[in-house]
């Protein structure tokens, strides 16, 4: 509890009271003045911020040593309002200049509106013995709005945790980014290229279950137009001929190695066997017919990558080529009328 002179609404008088605040600190009730030597003459400066913040605000409490006396009819206005608690070493100077300004004033009773009640105004005249009894004051609560409340932690751990997190990861692409962008500018990789140079059917007939038989002899050309980059052609490297979405055949490419700007020749056996050959064979003859029969050289080799001494992760080589051949004679050298072809690189 405490007393003091307070003002609960705008226009509003002022009056002394006992006020209880929550938690009852002596930060909190000066955190919450106004001006600690208000009167009645400045009424309408007391409306204002009363208008503004819509507090209660504890304009003068009692001291320990110090009694409260009445006001002047005039007073110096506070300019900076303070709505949250004030440091201690702001509180004990304004205790101070309180004190002074209390003491130091000589005491001059307001014709219309005191501030005080009459019983602590008797007992600072000190003439009378007997003391006018007072009933107990009113009390009133802060509402719970209106008290102040500690200052809630923008970023917990979890964020913290999660925005070093990120940043790490965007340090970590921005250095692989880099890397690769200097291991490019230096090495200047290009995907090797093929070429088919020959191509001859060594055997194709129907078999007795109607089942189509195909044997083909394909010579290929590699390509390294890298100048610092070598490649290894690793196992499970496989060419494949396809005619109209079906395969005819297929063979494995070799394993070597193949140094930077190097050509290397490849002979290349494929054979296989298709369900469905008295179909196949019929439209195999009649488009034989024409002079033109449209066929699909498929590339899927995985390859190394070698960069100086340093030897990469495995990569794939795609590639298709589009070949347009005059006949499917055997045992005849078959004539390559178009070639189109085209590859990239799977990581």
């Amino acid at each position: 509890m405490y007393k003091a002179a307070v003002a609960w609404g705008s226009g509003e008088a002022l009056v002394m009271e006992e006020v209880e605040v929550s938690p009852p600190s002596l930060q909190e009730i000066r955190g919450k003045a106004v001006s600690t030597s208000l009167c009645r003459s400045d009424l309408n400066a007391l409306d204002y911020h009363l208008m503004q913040f819509h507090s209660v605000y504890v304009l003068l409490r009692e001291l320990k040593g110090v009694k409260l006396f009445r006001c002047n009819n005039w007073f110096k206005e506070r300019r900076k309002h303070h709505r949250k608690q004030a440091s201690s070493q702001l509180l004990s100077s304004d205790m101070e200049k309180t004190r002074t300004q209390i003491m130091g004033d000589k005491p001059k009773i307001h014709p219309t509106a005191p501030l005080m009640s009459r019983g602590l105004a008797a007992s600072e005249k000190g003439g009378s013995s007997q003391i006018q009894q007072q009933p107990p004051l009113p009390l009133r609560t802060m509402p719970a709005a209106m008290q102040s409340s500690k200052p809630q932690k923008t970023r917990s751990c979890c964020c913290k945790y999660i925005c070093w997190t990120v940043g790490l990861l965007v340090l970590l692409l921005v250095c692989v980014g880099a890397t690769a962008g200097v291991l490019y500018l230096v090495f200047k990789p290009k995907i090797p290229d093929y070429s088919v140079d020959s191509l001859s059917i060594s055997d194709l007939r129907l078999n007795f279950d109607m089942s189509l038989y195909a044997k083909f002899d394909v010579n290929i050309t590699a390509n390294n137009p890298n100048k610092k980059i070598g490649i290894y052609y690793e196992r499970g490297g496989l060419l494949s001929v396809w005619y109209s979405n079906t395969k005819l055949c297929s063979g494995s490419i070799p394993k070597f190695y193949q140094g930077h700007q190097n050509m290397t020749k490849l002979d290349v056996s494929l054979t296989g066997q298709t369900q469905y050959g008295s179909t196949l064979l019929r439209a195999l003859q009649e488009q034989q017919q024409t002079g033109r029969i449209p066929l699909d050289l498929k590339v899927d080799a995985p390859v190394s990558i070698k960069l100086g001494r340093l030897k990469l992760r495995k990569v794939t080589i795609l590639g298709a080529c589009l070949l347009v051949v005059d006949s499917l004679s055997t045992n005849n050298l078959i004539s390559i009328k178009a070639s189109n072809c085209k590859f990239k690189l799977k990581l």
